[in-house]
């Protein structure tokens, strides 16, 4: 006992969730419409969830299925201490989402050059520069930068992406100006030893890991066990997607993201505080569900959480 509580002392106290379900879950799915898509921010808004990544400033044309940002955006019952976060590719998305009220920008290069051509169709030297000009749009604009690295883990096309290398990017990022970075296990490679392969490796480029974001994918079933693994070394800022939407269309094999319940579940039975309600999460979960039109692979979702009672039929003989 006294050595499973000297585990958890070292936990972080607080866990700061990112929702990308209605960004990084339904990209991958058929077009929904713009007032489905608000009704699912709002009810995760309505769950304490305070981060969201509300939409994608991509051309309708690469991502069908995140046109309307604008629409979201303005769209949305926009709830006090709640930031509506958006994925943008370059300095034009950018002044799209900044006229559209986002509260926070995302931009992100892959650690994989071949993953970076077919997704945004540029050299990542290239996407680096289209990050220092959202940067510097973002910042006068006084709206913070979260810059990622995708395929941190490794790469379909590729193969293993050395943590080095990743934090190499990480550190670019930084170097442009980002606020804070994250790392995107885009076809869920990562594992409990190379998340801490690749914390050691940003530790070793003299990052803090309190400026650390991590972004796990469950296509290999390793996915809460890696952010437990991070919890473990400090790490506390985490996206997860609603009912575990998720994928990349430009990545073979990615599935969806960790669900946002299950790790919610998980890190509250820890200690580590969200601020969200489990329960209204669930519901939200099945909102989701209902909207894409099919089964979701969160497991939270079904089972309920653990402290969950069944009631017994006493004339049901035992």
């Amino acid at each position: 006992m006294r050595q499973w509580a000297a585990m958890l002392s070292v936990l972080p106290t607080q866990c700061d969730l990112r929702e990308v379900g209605p960004r990084d879950g339904l990209q991958n799915e058929a077009p929904v419409p713009v007032a489905e898509r608000v009704r699912l921010i709002d009810a995760l808004a309505a769950s304490g969830v305070r981060r969201i990544e509300a939409a994608s400033f991509v051309h309708p044309s690469a991502i069908p299925a995140m046109a309307g940002a604008e629409e979201v955006l303005t769209s949305i019952d926009r709830r006090p201490g709640v930031s509506y976060t958006a994925l943008v590719p370059n300095r034009k998305g950018a002044e799209r989402a900044l006229a559209a009220g986002a509260d926070e920008l995302e931009a992100f290069v892959s650690a994989s050059t071949t993953h970076n051509l077919k997704n945004i169709k540029r050299t990542p030297t290239e996407t680096l520069e289209e990050i220092a000009g959202i940067v510097e749009l973002a910042h006068a604009a006084g709206r913070p930068v979260d810059a990622g690295v995708a395929t941190c883990f490794g790469c379909p096309y590729e193969g293993d992406i050395e943590p080095t290398v990743v934090a190499g990017y990480a550190q670019r990022l930084l170097d442009l100006g980002a606020d804070t970075i994250f790392f995107g296990d885009t076809t869920g490679m990562g594992s409990p030893r190379r998340v801490g392969l690749l914390l050691d490796a940003v530790e070793g480029a003299g990052i803090g890991l309190e400026l650390v974001g991590l972004h796990f994918h469950d296509t290999r079933g390793t996915g809460l066990a890696n952010a437990y693994a991070a919890l473990q070394r400090g790490v506390s800022r985490f996206d997860a997607s609603i009912g575990g939407l998720g994928g990349c269309p430009y990545a073979p094999g990615a599935s969806g993201n960790i669900a946002t319940e299950d790790l919610v579940h998980m890190v509250e039975d820890l200690g580590v505080a969200t601020g969200i309600s489990l329960g209204s999460l669930i519901d939200a979960a099945h909102l989701a569900e209902e909207i894409v039109g099919r089964r979701l692979p969160g497991q939270v979702m079904r089972a309920g959480p653990r402290s969950l009672l069944v009631s017994v039929d006493p004339a049901v003989p035992g």
